[in-house]
């Protein structure tokens, strides 16, 4: 492991290696089912003996206690990976699942660099410093929310720009000078084009989801949008893969990287039990009806925004309250869909693979593939909605007579080697939330304190999880779907 930098130091082309070999990290070992086969079978450095703590790792006191106001003490370990690198002003590629904490990891980096620059000198500006792309309008919603507080700890500004929604809020935020700018490609690039923002005082970039960005066709965008920003920029790539045309993107537009490979232990990750089961097309809406009614609440995969429409409509007239969510919903029907299923009103969420990404929900205990994923890497990002911030789950893949080959094929990608057997509802793992936390301190005043016995009180790390438990549905009649 990486030692820790004694405190930020802004990036700049002089403090940056040489291009040369990228430095690779792996920590953890990852699992994805009960039968541990992993999708990383080697690891090139062991756990540190001592989780790190954040000012130990160069964050800021002003940081690190806007974090501890939330709760948040302990760095998760794609944290604890890449910060020291981060802060010393090199570029990162940072690997991890969904839910492992990427989110903090570079927006701690870019107010840490923001942290340097004057107060005056960041209002007087009406053009962003920091760019932070993302796939999904949801993924830019949710990072705005998640690092709003730490703007506020250093008296920065952080807004985000997405399509689904009209010009004129993100306009008016533009008018009224941004630090940090959250977008999507599409959005942002209308945004360039009308003349509402300048990319070229953007000294640092933040790509997150680089993969999804590639399998929704927006690398180019991505590098028009980035070949816009200082050249002098430092160039943060997180995502739950990193491989296919993302490896261009980072032999382009980074210098000698420092690649971390963070995987979690079952531990902090959840049991995720995988199920294929071997079922006729016409039988799939009664075995998800039923497998959702016996262990939902549950997220239901489709292939298409048709199907996960009528989906929806044949799960509601079943008894089940049910949304579907996909590209054709406007922003506003996406964010009352996701409300009412994160308040529990909902007892399955229909989605296309745009929901796949970007959707933090920590409890839930079921995902249903109604219709196989396209690849490995879809499979993956639709299992990564269940065994989050330390819960268990269940996911099961519906397999016709014509699928069965390329299930097998996605089998053996996966290293899941179990067989392909009838709908067995029963079987399905009685899943708990994430269990409690001991409650922890300050860290920082911890360190501080004389020897006691016993654990002083204080505040869990909602970086795991605060969610109540998940609920079992159960059917009722003439209940009308939820429309969102």
């Amino acid at each position: 492991m990486l030692l820790p930098c004694a405190g930020f130091r802004p990036a700049a082309v002089d403090n940056r290696c040489r291009p040369g070999q990228r430095d690779i990290h792996r920590v953890g070992l990852s699992s994805l089912g009960p039968t541990g086969v992993s999708l990383s079978t080697s690891s090139l450095s062991a756990a540190p003996p001592r989780a790190l703590l954040f000012d130990e790792l160069g964050v800021s006191d002003a940081l690190t206690t806007a974090l501890e106001h939330r709760g948040i003490t302990t760095p998760f370990p794609i944290q604890a990976a890449t910060l020291p690198d981060s802060l010393a002003g090199r570029d990162v590629c940072g690997k991890a699942p969904t839910g492992a904490g990427k989110t903090l990891a570079f927006g701690l980096a870019v107010f840490s660099r923001l942290e340097t620059t004057s107060r005056a000198v960041r209002r007087g500006r009406r053009h962003p410093s920091a760019l932070i792309l993302v796939p999904t309008r949801e993924l830019a919603a949710q990072i705005q929310t998640d690092l709003a507080p730490l703007a506020t700890a250093i008296g920065a500004r952080i807004m985000s720009a997405y399509g689904g929604v009209g010009y004129a809020k993100q306009l008016s935020d533009l008018r009224k000078g941004t630090d940090v700018l959250v977008a999507c490609p599409g959005r942002l690039s209308d945004l360039v084009e009308r003349g509402a923002v300048d990319l070229s005082f953007v000294d640092m970039v933040v790509v997150d989801e680089a993969d999804r960005m590639a399998d929704m066709g927006f690398l180019p965008p991505v590098r028009h949008l980035i070949d816009m920003t200082n050249r002098d920029r430092q160039t943060l790539l997180f995502s739950a893969t990193l491989d296919g045309p993302v490896d261009r993107l980072i032999r382009d537009y980074q210098h000698s990287p420092v690649r971390h490979d963070v995987e979690p232990t079952l531990s902090s990750r959840g049991q995720i039990h995988h199920h294929f089961w071997r079922v006729e097309s016409q039988d799939r809406i009664e075995v998800t009806a039923e497998t959702v009614s016996a262990r939902g609440p549950a997220m239901v995969f489709c292939r298409t925004k048709r199907g996960a429409d009528r989906l929806s409509q044949r799960l509601a007239r079943s008894g089940l309250q049910s949304a579907a969510i996909h590209g054709d919903r406007s922003q506003s029907q996406r964010e009352r869909a996701l409300a009412a299923f994160r308040s529990g009103r909902l007892d399955v969420l229909v989605a296309t693979d745009v929901a796949a990404r970007g959707i933090h929900v920590d409890a839930v205990p079921l995902v249903v593939h109604f219709d196989p994923p396209a690849d490995h890497t879809d499979y993956v990002h639709r299992a990564g909605r269940t065994g989050r911030a330390g819960a268990d789950g269940n996911v099961v893949s519906l397999i016709t007579r014509e699928q069965r080959a390329d299930s097998g094929q996605l089998q053996r990608r996966l290293g899941l080697f179990g067989a392909i057997t009838s709908p067995d509802v029963p079987s399905l793992a009685l899943v708990s939330p994430a269990p409690p936390r001991p409650p922890e301190v300050s860290q920082r005043a911890l360190r501080a304190s004389e020897p006691v016995s016993g654990k002083p009180p204080g505040r869990t790390n909602p970086q795991r999880s605060n969610a109540k438990p998940a609920r079992p549905s159960r059917r009722r009649n003439n209940r009308r779907s939820t429309r969102s």
